[in-house]
Order: structure tokens, then C-alpha cells, then sequence
């Protein structure tokens, strides 16, 4: 049988003619709902409502699938003619019925969006109309409206999410029925009433005066300062003129990290990602890829890396998911031998890091000592060598040496579970941190370093030990 969706629009009166007629030859009436303003249109008709279905769900998802089945059931008998206020482009239920039936027809009218739209004027060409219940699945865009915010609790979801993309200080329009008001977005579940024709408008304000900003807009400025017109230094950069301010940049962060600055971190985050952004806006200068393409691709190889997420593989602790990262990554990569791993560890990494980094990679061939005991036997060897070297006055193998005896004391690091980049690195300023109280405790006894014997630094050097 036949089944025609028909949307009531959200007045009366928003019915349209080829609507009218359609139900002026049905056998079977049916609406969703008979409150709503809009079903005054079915004045006149004899009709079934499904209002009692709404009594007995929990929940919206199960609500539409009893909606649907109990429309499809009807037109097991004969042909139907379903109702829905607003538009049927918006109901869930009718899309569930257009997909398990062949033969609907489809006669639509004013919808929920569309008359939040004319009610807030916007003038944006790039609206996006959505419900209340999918806002989660909401990215950024110009303008939207959001309808079906029906509830106080649903306003709260809509409002979390609109802060996030558009600044809980903006203004918004808040629609009910026939009336509605301008707010602020943080105010939107804070309304004295709610109904199934609640919903919110709002739309971007010009490009230097948006509250909220997203990675698009980031990829937008750039293009702006590379432009003709735009700032001189930015135009004449190059992926190797910039390349060291990533380096710098994530220096930076990871010091804010360190200092537990959330302010700082927040900044310095937003500066990688500038740097990371300026690089794609290069490269899409020269045809080779954009920022969508980055973004895509690194989409992609999460997924592709966590099978132990998204695919068929199995992984209960942190050391098996990063074996699955790792044997995904080879397969990715392409990689076949060990070498190739070894290979690919980037060479301009810091010393202690680059070290670690290649005997870590070596050890899955089985190279690798047994125990830090072992290890630890190794880099005495290499510091008698290094001595040796010194004896002969040889500058060359007192380099190469040195580096050995670098190399072996990352190996014992490594199998003793601690980070080598770290452990130098907290080494050292623990060292400044001495030597800054050392001249402390010189100078307060109205002494300079240079002055004082072996013996007696040694002395304030103790001291300072015990005080910091």
C-alpha cells in the first residue's frame, strides 16, 4: 500500500494545496501528534493520533522506531496519509519509513528550520538546520538553526555545544512559536518554557570580530598575510626559513607543560598549530597538499594504528596497544626489516633521544644486552678507551670515544626503565640549580669562586647539596 508523509508546517494554515488534496482522498489518517499548533490544519479530517506512543518511550530513538512501525504496519491494510508537524525532512520517523517502504510520496511545508530561519532573519548563505538531538554531531559552519529544543535539558546540550563554536557571549535568537527574543547563547537553558517549536538561531559575525575561532579560520588568516596585500615578512617565508619555529614552539609548550601553566599551555599549543598551519598553507601554495588533506591523513592512520580499536585485532594492556601501533605503523610504512626501522628514526631528533631511540628499535631484532649490569660493563670498557685516547693526545678518537662512552650510558639508562633526554636533562639543572647556591653561600661569606681552593669548593658544594 501506498504511503503518503505530509508536513503540517508549525502554523495553522501552513498546509499546502497538493497536502489538501491528498487527504481529502484518504482512506487512513494519521498524525503524529495532535499537539501542536499546526495539526488545526487537520480540522475537519477524521484522524488517529500516535500521542499515546509518546507516553510509553524512554527515549527519542525508541520513540521513532514505534512511530515508524506503527505507520507501516497501518499501510500493510491500506494506503496511509502521515502527518507530522514541521517538516518531514526533519522527522526521524519518516525516515525510517521512506527507508523500509518503496512507495511513498513525500508533500512538505514549512519546516522547524526553515521557520527559525524567517523568524531570525539571518543573512547568511551557509545555514545549517539541525535537531537539538543530533547538535553533538554539529562542526563549524556560518549560520545554523537548531530546532527541537524542547527541554531545559536539551537547551543545556545546545548551549554547550554553541559556546564551543561560536562564544557563549553571542547573541543568539530564541524561537517559540510564533514569538521570540534575542539572548546570549549561555542563556539559552535558562528560558521559563519549552515545546517541540523551540529552537535557536544564530550566525557568525565578520571575520576579525568572531568571539570563537577554529582551524579553519587559522588556515584563512594565513592565506590573508600570504596574500599580496598582506604582511611583508609573512609573504616571504619559506617551509626552511620557518622550519625552526616548530622546533622552538614545541620547546615552548612542553616547558609550559613541565611548569603546569594551563595559560601558557593553552597558548603554546595554539602556536604549534600555527606553525603546523603555516607549513600546509605553503605546501598549498605550491599544489602540493592542504590542510584538509593533513588532517585526513592523520584521521586516517589513528584509525589504521588503533585495529585494536577500530578493527579486528586485541590488545588488554598499554605495552600490547603499542605493539599493535607499532606492527600497523611497520605494515603502514611499508617496512620489511629491521634496518628500515632504524632508518627511519629522524635524525635531526636531540642526541640522547635519536640514541635511545635506534637501540630501542634495534633491541626487537634481539640485539640488545641482557640486563643494565651488562650494559653497565660496556660503558666501562668504553671509558677506559676513552682514557686511553686521552693518554695518546688523540683529538679524533677522543671524540669518537666520548661518543661511545655517550652511547653506552644511554643503553644503560634505557634498560633501566629511565629516559636518557629526561634524566640528562634534569641532571643539568639540577647542577645549575646547585651551582646558583654554591656562589650563593661564596658571596654571602664575602668570597669570590675563583679565589677559593679545590678543597674549599668542594666544601660550599656540599653545603649547597644539602640546601637544594
Amino acid at each position: 500500500m501506498k504511503i503518503t508523509l505530509i508536513g503540517l508546517g508549525m502554523c495553522e494554515g501552513d498546509l499546502t494545496l497538493r497536502a489538501k488534496s491528498a487527504l481529502d482522498d484518504a482512506t487512513k489518517i494519521i498524525a503524529r501528534t495532535a499537539n501542536s499548533d499546526s495539526f488545526k490544519s487537520l480540522k475537519g479530517y477524521e484522524v488517529e493520533t500516535l500521542d499515546c506512543i509518546f507516553e510509553k518511550c524512554r527515549n527519542f530513538d525508541t520513540l521513532n522506531a514505534k512511530l515508524a512501525s506503527a505507520v507501516l504496519k497501518a499501510a500493510k491494510q491500506e494506503d496511509v496519509c502521515y502527518c507530522v508537524d514541521g517538516g518531514v525532512c526533519e522527522d526521524e520517523a519518516c525516515k525510517i519509513i521512506l527507508s523500509k517502504h518503496r512507495d511513498c510520496v513525500v508533500y512538505d511545508t514549512v519546516s522547524k528550520a526553515a521557520h527559525a530561519y524567517s523568524a531570525a532573519k539571518l543573512t547568511s548563505c551557509g545555514v545549517v538546520n539541525i535537531s537539538a538531538y543530533s547538535v553533538d554531531e554539529l562542526k563549524s559552519c556560518a549560520a545554523v538553526c537548531v530546532y527541537d529544543v524542547d527541554c531545559d535539558l536539551i537547551a543545556g546540550e545546545v548551549k554547550q555545544k554553541l559556546s564551543y563554536l561560536f562564544g557563549e557571549e553571542k547573541e543568539c535568537v530564541f524561537i517559540r512559536g510564533t514569538h521570540k527574543k534575542i539572548i546570549k547563547i549561555y542563556e539559552l537553558d535558562r528560558q521559563k518554557d519549552y515545546d517541540a517549536t523551540c529552537a535557536v538561531a544564530v550566525q557568525e559575525s565578520e571575520f576579525l570580530k568572531k568571539d570563537r575561532y577554529d582551524y579553519a579560520d587559522l588556515l584563512h588568516m594565513l592565506e590573508l598575510l600570504r596574500a599580496p596585500d598582506g604582511c611583508p615578512w609573512d609573504r616571504v617565508q619559506t617551509p626552511e626559513s620557518i622550519k625552526g619555529n616548530m622546533i622552538e614552539e614545541a620547546y615552548e609548550l612542553v616547558d609550559a607543560i613541565e611548569r603546569a601553566d594551563a595559560d601558557g599551555i593553552e597558548e603554546e599549543t595554539g602556536d604549534v598549530l600555527m606553525q603546523a598551519a603555516f607549513h600546509s598553507v605553503l605546501q598549498s601554495e605550491r599544489g602540493c597538499f592542504t590542510g584538509g588533506d593533513a588532517l585526513t591523513r592523520v584521521v586516517k592512520k589513528l584509525i589504521f594504528r588503533h585495529s585494536h580499536i577500530f578493527g579486528g585485532d586485541k590488545a588488554a594492556s598499554e605495552s600490547e596497544a603499542l605493539g599493535v601501533w607499532e606492527n600497523n605503523k611497520k605494515i603502514e610504512k611499508g617496512m620489511s626489516s629491521f634496518s628500515q626501522t632504524v632508518l627511519a628514526v629522524p635524525k635531526n631528533f636531540p642526541s640522547c633521544m635519536y640514541a635511545q631511540k635506534v637501540q630501542k628499535r634495534a633491541s626487537k631484532s634481539g640485539m640488545d644486552f641482557t640486563c643494565p649490569e651488562e650494559a653497565a660493563k660496556k660503558l666501562a670498557e668504553e671509558v677506559e678507551e676513552l682514557l686511553c685516547a686521552l693518554k695518546q693526545s688523540d683529538g679524533a678518537a677522543v671524540c669518537d670515544e666520548a661518543g661511545d662512552v655517550l652511547f653506552s650510558a644511554v643503553n644503560v639508562c634505557r634498560l633501566s626503565g629511565a629516559d636518557s633526554e629526561n634524566a640528562l636533562r634534569a641532571s643539568a639543572l639540577k647542577f645549575a640549580a646547585r651551582f646558583v647556591e654554591c656562589e650563593k653561600l661564596i658571596a654571602a661569606d664575602g668570597r669570590e669562586m675563583t679565589s677559593l681552593y679545590p678543597s674549599e669548593l668542594d666544601k660550599y658544594w656540599e653545603k649547597a647539596k644539602r640546601n637544594v
